[in-house]
């Protein structure tokens, strides 16, 4: 059977961690979609349940996020209202 296309990846966004309306630390993005994604920072058992993630630079466009699940520095994460 012929595998109809080649899954790829896209890279990283930059982002930053958002608690209390201060820029908190840089992180990455991965797999990023309108419900969520999984988040890249170096020590993840210092995020909070409960953050926002703003794109690199664009700390006014921030979303709320919820952290769904915790392994090592990767953090899954849903965007909440």
């Amino acid at each position: 059977m012929a595998r109809r296309t080649d899954r790829t990846s896209p890279p990283p966004a930059k982002a930053w961690i958002v608690i209390n309306g201060r820029a908190d630390r840089e992180c990455s993005l991965l797999d990023g979609s309108p419900a969520g994604g999984k988040v890249v920072v170096e020590d993840g058992c210092r995020i909070p349940d409960r953050f926002e993630l703003a794109p690199f630079q664009a700390i006014e466009k921030r979303r709320k996020c919820e952290v769904i699940w915790r392994r090592g520095k990767v953090l899954g994460i849903k965007f909440i209202s």
